[in-house]
């Protein structure tokens, strides 16, 4: 079986000498056929995310088939031959989290790609509860690219937006764009904030109404001037810099809510006045649930997300070391990397 490998920082393989794995009677063996890569594979490529252990297959942004039932499938509901999407994420059913529904957030969760390995691999076990059908309309490629859109519409669902009201959103990336137009589906007008041109151009296709580059405009002012001087109602941070994680707190109404789903990779000095001051929430945003990744179905399905734009470009699995290659050295050019078995 074909992999792609990353055994040590900055070094990632292609071997072709892995065991096809078999299933249990709960689960389904899934070819795989797209991968999107992600900010975490990223920094697993770079040596950066400490939850990862070497060598790791990379890879939790997936598409495939089903090729084979297990004994318990029932297969009325999972036929082979399905093309699906896979939630990435475990759950424990005991934890904290887990007991009250929260599953996204298990403390004890294993993510495919870090703290276990990935599905870019020709094939995957996956339990069939980890498994979404009902995609055959669309393309593998866009399939690959419904859960970093699933992890931003779980922040606009964090934020509980309320018809009319101004959320800003930090980062247009893909996660970003997943919050932009999660929260234009509920009703948001929303105010998208990057420093890259182009990135904001797909905000604005991804529902949000104003648009922010930072780099060339006095951001507050600006952000006064379309909220009437409140503020907005909600701030979405989905880039991980102290600067927009400090942004978000200043620039959020009074009574205002702000969802953090972007990492900090280091220690963030609040003025912790406004937190009482103005009353705000602060919530963070973990992962996807299936409501989230229905959602994004349909809002893809209605047309108002331009999916295949969001594509960078697509690679074979021998290219895949060379794409994060470029992917480091190029941050800024990168919106999304699909790595397929078709090439």
């Amino acid at each position: 079986m074909k992999s792609a490998l990353i055994t040590k920082p900055f070094e990632c393989k292609t071997v072709d000498n892995l065991e096809k794995p078999s299933i249990k009677p709960n689960e389904v063996l899934v070819k795989i056929k797209r991968i999107g890569l992600c900010g975490s594979d990223l920094n697993t490529f770079r040596g950066k995310n400490p939850m990862v252990t070497y060598p790791r297959i990379p890879g939790h942004e997936a598409a495939g088939e089903i090729v084979e039932l297990g004994s318990e499938v029932d297969s009325s509901k999972y036929t082979i031959g399905d093309k699906v999407s896979i939630l990435p994420y475990t759950n424990c059913g005991k934890c904290a989290s887990c007991v009250i529904g929260r599953t996204n957030a298990c403390q004890n969760n294993k993510t495919l790609g870090v703290q276990q390995d990935g599905a870019l691999c020709e094939y995957k076990a996956v339990p069939f509860e980890k498994i979404i059908n009902g995609v055959s309309d669309l393309e593998f490629s866009e399939i690959a690219m419904v859960e970093p859109l699933a992890v931003g519409f779980h922040a606009a669902k964090r934020a509980e937006i309320e018809e009319g009201e101004f959320v800003l959103s930090f980062g247009c990336g893909l996660v970003g764009l997943g919050a932009i137009a999660g929260a234009a589906r509920r009703g948001a007008r929303v105010i998208a904030v990057d420093i890259d041109d182009a990135k904001i151009a797909l905000a604005k296709e991804c529902g949000a109404e104003f648009a922010i580059n930072s780099s060339k405009t006095d951001l507050a002012q600006s952000v006064l001037e379309i909220t009437g001087e409140h503020g907005p109602r909600a701030c979405i941070e989905a880039i991980g810099l102290p600067v927009t994680y400090k942004a978000a707190v200043d620039l959020v109404s009074f009574a205002g809510r702000v969802v953090y789903v972007g990492y900090a990779s280091t220690p963030v000095d609040f003025e912790t006045k406004y937190f009482v001051m103005k009353e705000i929430q602060i919530r963070g945003a973990r992962n996807a649930d299936l409501e989230d990744f229905v959602e994004v179905l349909k809002t893809v399905r209605d047309g108002n997300i331009p999916i295949k734009k969001l594509i960078t470009k697509e690679v074979s699995v021998e290219e895949t070391g060379e794409a994060l290659e470029f992917w480091s050295e190029n941050p800024a050019k990168v919106s999304k990397i699909i790595v397929s078995f078709d090439l």
